[in-house]
Parts: structure tokens; C-alpha cells; sequence
């Protein structure tokens, strides 16, 4: 496992006994700055946190964290967590934009309602170990450092850090308790604890590595007092760091989907940059690593068009906007493309400026949004977005396209982070809109991380572009693979195929099935050609808009026109959205056309 980030912390401790302070943007006492922002952007911040004047708090009880142990249902306890702090946010950055103190009660009872609960994780998180069973309620003497447990800190560090001096001037008990809370919470049981995300030896990391990570950072930085843990802080913040960059491959590619790169990839990216910052800037050579220029790429590299991007496993197409995060990470690793797509983005979608889910929950998005907005907003995008075709080996993940079409498939195995069975599986946008479709995933539970996930009809893969093969659907797992995966890229034309068997498990002897994608770019043309020497085979399609079969061909709404052979139409059915998640990605019902084979070999041309 390379140390680099390790490396580099041990390296500024053997010349360095102090860091510098964090200051990553103003805080309310200066004025200038706040009221130098555009006009318009302060008032919509101001009207946003006026919605909030007078605010009741949730009242969270018991009985409510208990409901996920007892039921599964996760989401109704997360409503009444996430509203307190959506608005908290929004009360707090609207005060440092008036600095008139008629936000500042509200701010206060949100502060000590937050400092209050029991807990600061989710009850699906609530254990102390991996993978664990979940304890019916918290114990407040040894908190658990999650995914949320580390936001509420970093968000209560910085309403400390931007409304500090106010909040002294009505009482110096709400910072003290704040500090008491942060230490209890926070800094302490992250230095006296391990937590799996952490990392130790060869245990898989994923998106909590360096989402905890910066949040701890955070924490602990926009605080000017660290009771002397800073450095323990920081070295095993490094430490994490690598153990996460272990897990991801040189090609940059985030196995959890473009929804996840947000939690991965740009909190790797958030984290770093209050390393450089704090150290004055001795990890700024580790954004001219290739490995870190490829992650920052990512998002840009599956993208679509518009709102839509390839998605895999449990992401969505509907991944979210880009904007001020994407920007800067682009602008560190010195990658104009990407500032380009993330300012065009933003821009495109500055009317809904705090919508994004990042931007609502965590205060210093929303902070650091604000401050960017200016340059991001003046950004020239005039120039046309040009995407390139690639292959993601560490992934199996192939992206070709044209002025038409965009192409994705999805080998690899069946072992990725929020995996779904999915090995073979392809999407395809024309005219950047969906046609072929990966449906994501639908609003989380306990079913949805526990043995009996695959029980679950979207993780399937008859639920995705694959074939049931003798009654078989794929088995979940790093040896459910694609083999022998050969690409081709050439200016008009491209394709990938590969060997689909090893996904499912046979009982009786080996079969094959071959699988091959050809894209025609001159003449707008894909072909999907499986071969196989099995019997009993039933093709899935999943489309988005409504599909007329014929004998020989699909008619996808006004979209596209396909033609088949080596295949007599089953069936299509209807697949009714009725999930909330789910509904945040498609508008209206979804289809699943199931096709016979009746030949050795199935062609599907789509134009």
C-alpha cells in the first residue's frame, strides 16, 4: 500500500511543531466580505432562512430511533434528523449574511437541540463494529463516529467558527457547550477509538473513509483550540487516507457510482485540502498525482447530459448537480475540462442553488459555495463540452459516444461497493435521453444492507439489461465475473465483448455466453450480439419510455427504433414508481420487455 499522504504528514511533523489556522472563508465579523457578495445571492440566502424564522424543532423521540430495529424503516427518523439541520444551515448562513441578530434565537434553540440528542448516528449505523447488528438504542457514554455523527460535527464547528463572536455576546455557555460536545463526540473518541472506515490492513474502504475523514477534519480545524490532539488528528487522518486510495484503482474509477463519487472522490479532494491548508500547502505536489487527476476526472468522464450520468449499482442517473466542489478540484489538479463542465453546470442550475442535498445538509458546502459562487458564476462557458471515450479496467467500466448516442457497459464483477448483479449490463442515452436504462435503487431499509439484499428486485439482474439464463439470474460476489473483456476505441467505431457464464452458476455443465456491443459512430448504429450455447434463455430490456414490440422490432416511445433477430417477444411488463428515491430519478412507470430466444445468436440493432 503506497503512504503517500502518510508520508507527507510524517514529513511536515519532523520540520513543523505547529499548523497554521484554518480559515477557509470569513467569518461573520467581517463585514467587507459579506457585503461584497452579490446582492441577489444575499438576498436568497436571507429568504431562505427566513422560512425558518420561528422554527420548531423536531421533537425526536425514543421510540423513533428505535423504529428501525424494530421495523426497518429508516426513513422517517432521518426525516426528523435532517430537517433540524437543514434548517439550522439555512438559519445560520442567513444571520452572516444580515448580521442583525434576528436569526440568532432560532440558531440557538437548533444548537442546543442538536447538542442534546442522544445520538449523532443513524440507527442503521448504530454498532460498533462492521457490519454488526445494530443496538436498539444508543449508548450516549460511548458515541459512535458515523457517517452523520461526523457531519453534525463539522456542521456545529462551523456555526462555532462563522457566528462565534455573536453567540459569546449573548452567552458563553453555547460555544462552551458546543466544545464540550465536539470534544465528547468527536475529537476524542476519534483519537481513542477504531472505527472499520478508519482503515487497517487489506479491510475494503469505501465512500466513509474520507467522507468521516474531512468531517473530522473539520471538526477539529475550524476550531482554533485542538487540545493538543493535532497532531495525533492529522497523521491519522493521513493514514486513512491511503488505506481508502488502496481500494481505488489507477484509473480513477469510483466503483460506487457517480452519486458516490460526492461522498468519495471530492471528500478525498475536501480532505486534502485542509491538510494543504493547515500545512501551508506541503500536500499540494499529491494533486499532480495521476491517481488523484484521474478520480477528480471521473464525474466529468460520466456525465451524459444534462441532469442524467451512467449510473451502476445503488447510484441514480440522476447523480446530482456539479458545481462550486467539482470546480475546485478540477481547478487543483489543473484540469480546465472539468472546471468547464462543473461551471457550466452550476450555472446552469444556480437557480436552485441550496436544493442539492450536499449544499442542505452540510454548512461548509453551503459556506463554500457562497464564497465561490462569484467566480464560478463569471466563468466564460461558451465553448462546447468535448467527452472522450474510455475504458475503466479496475471497474470493467466501457463509456463511447457520439453527437447522439452515449454507450455504457458494465463488466467487471459483481463485488462492487452498493453492488447490484449487474456484470454484462448496458445503458444507452440518445440525444441525451434515457432509451436503455439502469434503474438505481429504491429508498434504503434494513433488507438493503443485510443477507437478504439480493432478495430485493432492483439489485437483481433480470431487473437490468441481461439475459435469465436456464432459470438463472447472477449471483452476487468477486467471483460472479465477466471474462476474456477485450475494447476497441477508433475515431468511428468502438466495442467491447466478453464472456458472461462465470456471473451465473450453472448446475449442470459449463455453458458460454458471449456478449459483444458494437457502436457505429458514423452511421448512429448499436449492435448487441450475444451468442450462447444455452437453452431456455429470456432477454430483459428495461427502457424508460413505453416500448411497442413487434415480431421482429421495438419501437421506443418517439425516441429510437430497434430491430431483433434470433428472439420472439415473452412479454413486456409494466414497472410501476412508486418508491420516493426511485421517483427522484424517473417521472413516470418504467417497462421490462422479455424476449425468447430461439437461436444460438440474438442480435439487437438500435438506430
Amino acid at each position: 500500500m503506497e503512504k503517500r499522504f502518510l508520508d507527507t504528514m510524517k514529513a511536515f511533523w519532523e520540520k513543523n511543531d505547529r499548523l497554521l489556522e484554518y480559515r477557509p472563508f470569513p467569518d461573520i465579523d467581517d463585514r467587507a466580505a459579506y457585503d461584497s457578495l452579490p446582492q441577489e445571492l444575499r438576498e436568497a440566502v436571507i429568504l431562505q432562512g427566513e422560512g425558518y424564522l420561528g422554527y420548531e424543532y423536531p421533537v425526536i423521540r425514543s421510540t423513533d430511533f428505535m423504529k428501525f430495529k424494530r421495523t426497518g424503516n429508516r426513513v422517517d427518523y432521518e426525516n426528523l434528523y435532517f430537517d433540524r439541520r437543514y434548517a439550522l444551515n439555512s438559519l445560520t448562513a442567513a444571520e452572516c449574511m444580515e448580521d442583525q441578530g434576528r436569526f440568532l434565537d432560532d440558531i440557538i434553540n437548533g444548537i442546543f437541540a442538536v447538542c442534546e440528542e442522544s445520538a449523532w448516528q443513524l440507527p442503521p449505523h448504530n454498532s460498533y463494529l462492521r457490519n454488526a447488528p445494530q443496538e436498539l438504542l444508543p449508548d450516549a457514554t460511548r458515541p459512535v463516529m458515523d457517517l452523520f455523527a461526523c457531519e453534525t460535527g463539522a456542521q456545529l464547528a462551523c456555526i462555532r467558527y462563522l457566528l462565534g463572536s455573536r453567540l459569546d455576546r449573548i452567552s458563553p455557555f453555547i460555544n462552551r457547550r458546543i466544545a464540550y460536545e465536539l470534544e465528547r463526540r468527536i475529537s476524542l473518541p476519534y483519537i481513542r477509538e477504531h472505527f472499520w472506515w478508519m482503515g487497517a490492513g487489506e479491510e475494503p474502504m469505501c465512500n466513509w473513509t474520507p467522507w468521516c475523514t474531512q468531517n473530522v477534519l473539520l471538526t477539529v480545524f475550524l476550531q482554533k483550540s485542538h487540545s493538543g490532539t493535532e497532531k495525533a488528528v492529522t497523521l491519522k487522518a493521513a493514514e486513512s487516507l491511503d488505506f481508502f486510495l488502496k481500494d481505488y484503482g489507477d484509473d480513477g474509477c469510483c466503483d460506487e457510482g457517480a452519486q458516490y463519487f460526492r461522498h468519495a472522490g471530492l471528500c478525498l479532494d475536501g480532505a486534502a485540502e485542509v491538510l494543504n491548508r493547515i500545512t501551508g500547502g506541503a500536500f499540494e505536489g499529491l494533486y499532480q498525482w495521476d491517481k488523484v487527476k484521474n478520480i477528480a476526472s471521473y464525474i466529468y468522464n460520466v456525465h451524459v447530459a444534462d441532469k442524467y450520468y451512467i449510473n451502476f449499482a445503488d447510484c441514480s442517473p440522476v447523480a446530482g448537480r456539479a458545481g462550486v466542489r467539482e470546480f475546485l478540484f478540477g481547478k487543483r489538479t489543473g484540469q480546465p475540462g472539468l472546471m468547464l463542465f462543473a461551471a457550466r453546470d452550476f450555472q446552469a442550475s444556480k437557480e436552485n442553488l441550496f436544493a442539492d442535498e450536499s449544499n442542505r445538509l452540510n454548512l461548509f458546502y453551503r459556506m463554500q459555495t457562497i464564497f465561490h459562487c462569484p467566480e464560478i458564476s463569471a466563468c466564460d462557458t461558451s465553448e462546447p463540452l468535448t467527452y472522450k471515450d474510455i475504458y475503466y479496467p479496475s471497474v470493467g467500466l466501457f463509456v463511447s459516444r457520439n453527437d447522439t448516442f452515449c454507450l455504457a457497459v458494465k463488466a467487471g464483477d459483481n463485488d462492487d461497493s452498493h453492488n447490484h448483479n449487474d456484470t454484462g449490463s448496458f445503458t444507452l442515452y440518445k440525444n441525451g435521453q434515457p432509451l436503455f436504462i439502469d434503474i438505481g435503487v429504491e429508498s434504503y431499509t434494513a433488507k438493503t444492507f443485510s443477507s437478504r439484499r439480493y432478495e430485493i428486485w432492483t439489485m437483481q439482474s433480470c431487473y437490468h439489461n441481461l439475459p435469465t439464463i436456464e432459470g438463472l439470474d447472477q449471483l452476487d460476489g468477486r467471483d460472479y465475473r465477466a471474462e476474456n473483456v477485450r475494447t476497441f476505441f477508433e475515431e468511428t467505431q468502438s466495442g467491447i465483448s466478453m464472456e458472461l457464464s462465470n456471473a451465473y452458476s450453472f448446475k449442470t455443465y459449463k455453458k458460454h455466453y458471449t456478449r459483444e456491443v458494437f457502436f457505429d459512430k458514423l452511421s448512429n448504429r448499436v449492435l448487441l450480439t450475444d451468442t450462447t450455447d444455452a437453452g431456455n434463455v429470456v432477454l430483459n430490456f428495461i427502457t424508460y419510455e413505453k416500448p411497442e414490440v413487434t415480431e421482429n422490432s421495438i419501437r421506443i416511445g418517439t425516441l429510437a427504433q430497434a430491430s431483433f433477430s434470433g428472439a420472439k417477444p415473452l412479454m413486456v411488463e409494466v414497472l410501476p414508481v412508486t418508491d420516493a428515491r426511485l421517483q427522484t430519478a424517473w417521472n413516470h412507470e418504467l417497462y421490462r420487455i422479455r424476449l425468447t430466444m430461439t437461436a444460438s445468436e440474438f442480435q439487437l440493432e438500435v438506430k
